[in-house]
């Protein structure tokens, strides 16, 4: 059995022209599978309602291979399920040499073309974790460079702080009483207590580190 699958991301919304495309490569409209994607929602209900449909020698036809996932670990880790697990031939419109028609006959070529396949894909989507991180990496260097911050906003020093510090020290309150009056919590004002006091001069200092 022959199965279209399409999907369609928010900024395309148009499927005509991969409808237009099954049905040139004899597929009936009841045998097409389309899903689509809006902001985060990758759920694919009617992908996953082909997938209990497919048996052994059935055979997927998509638009393009990006119609699998969202990035290249989706990609991969389909088309392994697919071909490998499913034992069904994936067909690319766009790209001829992706097919894995006879992949599992005792075709050699076609097996290899379908590892081959998986190895290149598998190595794209390293790449591009690498250059992910390393762009990430330079962004935080930059960032930084820039005076920018990380991670959680310290909190302003009340007002009151030095007063409460001060009867803290003379042991008139104790952490829990303080962090009471500071309206902070316990490991907070312990923190700021004991900071203060090795620095013992809070003059001007509206955030402890």
């Amino acid at each position: 059995m022959k199965y279209g699958y399409i999907r369609v991301s928010t900024r395309e919304q148009n499927i005509e022209r991969q409808l237009t495309a099954m049905y040139e490569n004899g597929i009936s409209r009841r045998y097409i599978y389309i899903d689509k994607m809006s902001g985060k929602d990758f759920n694919r209900r009617s992908y996953r309602q082909m997938i209990k449909r497919l048996k052994k020698g059935d055979e997927i036809v998509i638009k393009s291979i990006d119609r699998l996932g969202r990035n290249y670990d989706e990609i991969l880790e389909q088309w392994r399920y697919l071909v490998r697990e499913c034992e069904v031939d994936i067909r690319v419109i766009d790209l001829e040499l992706l097919n894995t028609k006879s992949a599992f006959d005792n075709n050699i070529t076609g097996r290899f073309i379908s590892d081959l396949v998986l190895q290149v894909l598998s190595y794209v989507a390293q790449v591009e974790r690498e250059n992910t991180l390393q762009r990430q990496k330079e962004g935080i260097i930059e960032a930084k460079k820039k005076g920018v911050r990380f991670g959680r906003p310290k909190k302003e020093v009340p007002d009151n702080f030095e007063e409460v510090y001060q009867k803290w020290k003379l042991e008139e309150v104790n952490i829990r009483e303080a962090a009471i009056i500071l309206g902070v919590a316990k490991t907070t004002c312990y923190n700021w207590l004991i900071q203060r006091k090795n620095k013992k001069n809070l003059q001007n200092t509206r955030f402890l580190d």
